[in-house]
């Protein structure tokens, strides 16, 4: 079955939200406590999504799908993107999220959104993008670099969701 890519549209949220819980749990074990990972349950993480928002400056989230006569459409991975929300990179664009159903890694979903976003940050007049990345998630540095990203030296701490993670920030030209 073919994969395509959409918009995220109403209806998406549980099914983005479910990724992004199974994702956050699978990639971040060992980085952000397992008491906080064990507890996110993707009901409480789908009411904070906006698909088709009226606000041109919200961010864009694209979906990768996969449809089947026996099983409709499945959500398998899903990238947000927007201008960089960082003072000192207010003309670059910024990939905010990209996540992949685990049980799919290494099928090429995460290059298919990550080559989207990419597009879609070039033709809304960006030449440079950035990212974050959470300090030790070694498996996304790994593929962020082999997408032509690097670290810029930037650093921050964060506080998603009440949990301090220290995170990198990641930069190349689109």
């Amino acid at each position: 079955m073919a994969v395509e890519l959409r918009e995220a549209r109403r209806g998406d949220e549980p099914a983005v939200a479910d990724i992004h819980v199974r994702a956050w749990q699978e990639a971040y074990r060992g980085l952000i406590p397992d008491e906080f990972l064990d507890a996110l349950e993707p009901e409480d993480r789908a009411g904070t999504y906006t698909f088709e928002a009226d606000d041109p400056d919200a961010p864009t989230t694209v979906v990768a799908v996969q449809s089947g006569e026996d099983c409709g459409e499945i959500v398998l991975g899903f990238v947000t993107f927007c201008r960089s929300r960082d003072p000192d990179a207010p003309d670059h664009g910024e990939v905010v999220a990209l996540y992949v159903d685990p049980d799919r890694y290494e099928g090429g979903v995460g290059r298919m959104l990550m080559e989207e976003a990419r597009r879609r940050l070039w033709e809304a007049g960006f030449v440079d993008a950035l990212l974050w990345v959470l300090d030790g998630n070694e498996r996304a540095a790994r593929f962020y670099e082999g997408e032509g990203w690097a670290p810029d030296g930037a650093r921050r701490e964060e506080h998603p969701y009440g949990v301090v993670s220290n995170v990198s920030r990641f930069r190349r030209p689109l």
